[in-house]
């Protein structure tokens, strides 16, 4: 008798669990960030990328001017992808780039930067992510535009060319 139940008792067990599983996949909690934040730029201060001086947040934000501070490294594949829209941006005079370079190897990003281009106004060098992450980044790459010091959309993932248009849209 007891080996009659055991095989539907283990049958019934498998479909609770598969259910379960089921319903799981149905519910989506994807968290999908706000990326229009009108947040007040984080206080930073980093070495520059090219020679080691110190860089003050507080310094480089100017209330009438439109920044895009982007958040890239050399090991980054993505970046290389949006590496070519920030070149563009770089020609429109209205918008600075600053470049947030991320747990990278000096020599390597500097090559990165040697062959695909510079679009940077300012880099400077987040070795340990500390200050991306104080930004609210989640990985690279990720970008910022800012105007009169407040974080006014945020782009997750490579720029790409309707990020471009958005921009230049805004900066108008």
């Amino acid at each position: 008798m007891k080996s009659k139940f055991i095989p539907l008792i283990l049958i019934f067990i498998f479909l609770i669990t598969f259910v379960i599983f089921f319903k799981g996949l149905k519910n989506s909690n994807i968290y999908t960030p706000n990326n229009n934040l009108k947040k007040e730029v984080p206080l930073f201060e980093l070495k520059s990328f090219e020679n080691n001086s110190i860089i003050i947040s507080e310094k480089i934000f100017e209330d009438n001017k439109y920044y895009l501070m982007n958040i890239w490294a050399s090991w980054c594949i993505p970046c290389k992808e949006e590496h070519k829209f920030l070149m563009k941006l770089k020609k429109d005079e209205r918008i600075e780039l600053i470049g947030f370079n991320y747990k990278d190897n000096f020599k390597n990003a500097s090559s990165f930067l040697k062959d695909l281009g510079n679009p940077y106004n300012i880099i400077v060098s987040d070795k340990d992510g500390t200050a991306s992450i104080e930004w609210g980044a989640y990985g690279v790459p990720e970008s910022f535009l800012v105007h009169q010091n407040k974080i006014i959309k945020r782009f997750i993932g490579p720029i790409k060319n309707k990020d471009l248009l958005e921009i230049e849209k805004i900066i108008r």
